[in-house]
């Protein structure tokens, strides 16, 4: 299992090329970030001094999505780094959520997402695809290759992941969601005549060293708040009955409206609604042992990768605990 790591892009931007820096020397795998240009820095411009400072991490968003910039964009910006600094990027990808709601904007629909990771993988690996009735190529990026990895919950968009993604993305660490969630991608895979086995998945979710577990929990309580904005899309769209874990449907009943000017952030005060099992279900809390635990059940379900999202007040530790504990354990 590969342990990568999540930073925000919150300014100064070379503190998060210092962060990554110290992931690299610790053993982690990737170095992804937020993708949200209003709440927080440009991440693609950051990408470029990590990868220029690094040697070996793979850097990329978690997760951009199709409205922020044309597609082609986005793929000749992930194509123009692998150019400069050989093949390390990914692309991790969804509908949408802070990025376009800041904006105004809703998240984009399914099929968009279904065109834009066909696209996007096809021009950064030097491929012809056809965009608005053109046909499109970089011939400068022959040697170019990026993988896309897309993030889901509802059922469609799961259904979508399993035909279209090389990846699966799902932003919290409980082993019995997790299951589910990747069962129905492989299912998905299955029915469209694709290698379910060949899809890589990422486990991405707070974890946080230490012993004071209710500090941890009151750190890393804004994750509950996140996920339930996507899970309340889900519940309007299709109802509480079925669509998702059940687990999902219920703690968000208590959720009344969210800021996005506190998304992703510790002490976010709208988030009051999770409750702390929620909180230990969905994040890696407590001493080495607890997070060598769980890595440990979700890799036995097949997770490929999981990401630890840095957003509290213990980021070089839990980097180092990682670093000198975990990661030689699990990995």
């Amino acid at each position: 299992m590969d342990i990568g790591v999540v930073l925000q892009n919150d300014p100064p931007a070379l503190g998060v090329v210092e962060l990554a820096k110290k992931a690299e020397a610790a053993g982690f795998s990737h170095v992804w970030t937020f993708d949200s240009h209003v709440l927080w820095q440009e991440p693609f411009v950051i990408y470029s001094k990590i990868l220029d400072e690094t040697e070996r991490v793979v850097v990329g968003p978690m997760v951009t999505n199709p409205g922020t910039r044309d597609w082609t964009v986005t793929a000749s910006q992930f194509a123009t780094l692998n150019e400069m600094y050989g093949n390390r990027t990914i692309c991790g990808i969804g509908r949408g959520d802070s990025a376009l709601r800041v904006l105004g904007l809703q998240p984009q629909t399914l099929g968009q997402l279904r065109e834009s990771v066909q696209v996007i993988r096809g021009l950064a690996n030097g491929e012809k695809v056809t965009v608005r009735g053109q046909e499109l190529q970089f011939a400068w990026a022959p040697e170019s290759r990026l993988e896309v990895w897309v993030a889901a919950y509802g059922p469609k968009a799961l259904a979508l992941t399993g035909e279209v993604g090389d990846g699966y993305i799902l932003q919290l660490a409980d082993p019995d969601i997790a299951a589910w969630m990747i069962g129905a991608v492989r299912k998905a895979a299955e029915n469209a005549g694709r290698d379910p086995m060949s899809i890589k998945f990422c486990v991405a979710a707070p974890a946080y060293v230490g012993n004071d577990l209710a500090h941890q929990r009151d750190q890393t309580r804004w994750f509950g708040g996140m996920v339930g904005n996507h899970v309340a899309d889900i519940v309007a769209r299709y109802g509480a009955d079925g669509a998702v874990p059940q687990v999902l449907t219920d703690y968000i009943k208590g959720r009344q409206g969210y800021d996005y000017a506190e998304h992703g952030r510790a002490g976010n005060t709208h988030t009051t609604f999770v409750p702390d099992e929620v909180v230990d279900r969905f994040c890696i809390l407590g001493p080495v042992e607890h997070h060598l635990k769980r890595l440990a059940e979700l890799r036995d379900l097949g997770v490929d990768q999981f990401a630890v999202y840095l957003q509290h007040d213990a980021k070089e530790e839990t980097l180092a605990a990682y670093g000198s504990q975990i990661i030689p354990a699990i990995t």
